[in-house]
């Protein structure tokens, strides 16, 4: 009980600051609505307006960074997560969202040291010839360090800040409370589908606080690539790495956004911008576990152009048959092949209904036939993603998490590749491997595992078909037996009905009290107050009571 005392008082707390700053950049109708009213107050009274000026002047999407920026490390990874979802949000805040910066002050190295002298199992001192106290680069979650281990090869700790994931607990509790009450309160948020972002959200952070899980992440994918030498993944040195250390080699290459300096040491832009599309398409159509994040910062450009990637705390993941799915999709839409493109997206529907399915269809037909004919060098299968998903965002759909992590990454690569080289066409790059997962999709080979899998799960289903149906009659014999309909329109229909039903009988009732009360007011023995019927009055005050709830009941149902 202690416990959750001290909790409790801990997310009042936490909730006072998130409505402060909502407040401070104009959100304080939200605030209203979430419930925040008594914190409302409270800043109300505490709060310097000194900032007015300067929030009324900017977009509502520009005031939500600024908030998700004053909020801390736990709401600006939400802005990053919130980036992928092109298919929730339009442009304009997509773009907002990919400014947050994952930047923190750096922590001293003695107040990390304690912690990784227990990871490493001895003094750092100790496991390295040389550690440089001073950070290589510092963010919420995590600071690095180089360092050099006894045999000269150079290597990065990436250090997990002590005592982090108790705060970024609190504040995913905190977050999931707030998103529950948004949907529930505020019907127009609803189409954002809080709960579901809150919820990937959480397992997306709780596995970027794994730095295990990003060593194991880094060697699938470099398992992926070792017959590509042109691409380089850091080796993971796992006699120190952990949950809260990585330990892993250095790389010593050309950022990705220091453009100047690749033109400096004679590579070949072009070339790259060709290897860096390959290596991110085959993670996605051939081995189903690709970088989420392939942005500047996590490319290093090496010598004989070759490409280093870096950073797998955000991976997507993709089954054979998503990855089939994926490939159908984009092969339409480079070959104009509208009706592939249609069927594809409607499957992809997250549990979700079109307003009207036809229109939907149509649409997407109407897109795609737009671009046919169009040469492959012309077409910028980017923009002609983000217009799709402008389309289902028109039509209130959104896309399952990892293929919005995909959308994502293809056209943060496609503007990658375009900086490093104009006339980079990832619609060509991405056309022959596109052919070659259809052709694998159809071999006999796969069609045979697809079989015997099916044949597999059928036998299972045959197998447990006597217990299931034992278990059955027995619940039927017991009485215990249910079988629910239900029908949405019905439904709509019979709350129609009951209201109406309601508001006349509240009517008939309140036209019997008009009578009665009549009636009793031509009786001479009714004691009289202020020189009224006693009961005559009470009838007449019952009737206008009634027939003010009917008249309020009509006005709100046609708000509704």
């Amino acid at each position: 009980m202690l416990w959750q005392a001290i909790g409790a008082a801990r997310d009042l707390a936490r909730a006072h600051e998130i409505a402060t700053v909502l407040i401070r950049y104009g959100f304080s109708d939200l605030v209203r609505r979430i419930g925040l009213g008594n914190a409302l107050e409270k800043t109300g009274r505490a709060l310097h307006w000194h900032g007015v000026d300067e929030w009324l002047s900017l977009s509502t999407p520009e005031r939500v960074r600024r908030a998700l920026e004053d909020l801390g490390p736990t709401f600006i990874k939400l802005g990053q997560v919130l980036a992928t979802r092109v298919d929730l949000f339009p442009p304009e805040w997509i773009a907002e969202f990919g400014k947050l910066q994952d930047a923190a002050p750096a922590a001293p190295f003695e107040a990390i040291r304690a912690q990784l002298t227990e990871d490493l199992g001895q003094a750092p001192e100790t496991v390295f010839a040389e550690l440089e106290l001073a950070p290589l680069a510092a963010a919420s979650l995590a600071q690095v360090h180089r360092a050099r281990l006894a045999d000269g090869r150079r290597v990065v700790l990436k250090v997990r800040r002590p005592g982090i994931r108790p705060l970024v607990e609190a504040d995913l509790h905190l977050l999931a409370r707030l998103a529950d009450i948004v949907e529930s309160e505020a019907p127009d948020l609803r189409r954002y589908h809080l709960r579901e972002v809150v919820r990937e959200f959480t397992l997306s952070l709780r596995r970027e606080l794994d730095f295990a899980a990003e060593c194991r992440n880094a060697e699938r994918i470099a398992s992926h690539f070792a017959d590509h030498p042109e691409i380089v993944i850091p080796a993971i040195h796992w006699s120190w790495s952990g949950e809260r250390l990585n330990v892993q080699d250095y790389v010593e290459g050309i950022p990705g956004r220091d453009l100047a300096a690749v033109d400096a040491a004679g590579l070949d832009r072009r070339l790259l911008a060709r290897r860096g599309a390959a290596a991110v398409l085959k993670m996605m159509l051939e081995d189903g576990l690709f970088h989420a994040d392939p942005h500047q910062g996590n490319v290093f450009y090496l010598s004989e152009n070759r490409i280093a990637f870096i950073d797998f705390g955000m991976i997507g993941r993709l089954s054979e048959t998503r990855r089939h799915e994926v490939a159908v999709m984009l092969y339409g839409l480079v070959t104009g092949d509208s009706e592939s493109v249609a069927d594809v997206l409607l499957e992809w529907r997250e549990g979700e209904e079109a307003a009207d399915p036809d229109r939907l269809r149509r649409d997407i037909d109407n897109f795609v036939d737009q671009y046919k004919g169009v040469p492959l060098k012309r077409l910028d299968l980017a923009a002609m993603l983000s217009d799709l998903m402008t389309l289902l965002r028109e039509h209130g759909l959104s896309l399952p998490p990892e293929l919005s992590l995909l959308v994502k990454a293809f056209i943060t690569l496609e503007g990658m590749g375009r900086q490093l080289d104009p006339d980079f066409d990832i619609a060509a790059e991405a056309e022959p491997l596109l052919r070659q997962v259809l052709v694998a999709h159809r071999t006999p080979a796969a069609m045979a595992r697809r079989g015997w899998r099916s044949l597999g799960s059928a036998f299972d289903l045959l197998a447990s078909l006597p217990q299931d149906l034992g278990s059955l009659l027995r619940a039927g014999r017991r009485g215990k037996l249910q079988i629910q309909v239900d029908v949405l329109s019905l439904k709509h229909a019979v709350d129609q009905l009951d209201r109406a039903i309601s508001r006349m009988t509240i009517g008939i009732v309140t036209a019997a009290l008009i009578i009665g009360t009549a009636i009793v007011m031509t009786v001479v023995r009714d004691p009289t107050l202020g020189g009224l019927r006693t009961l005559g009055l009470l009838g007449f005050i019952g009737a206008v009571g009634g027939g003010l709830w009917v008249l309020l009941s009509i006005w709100r149902s046609r708000r509704r």
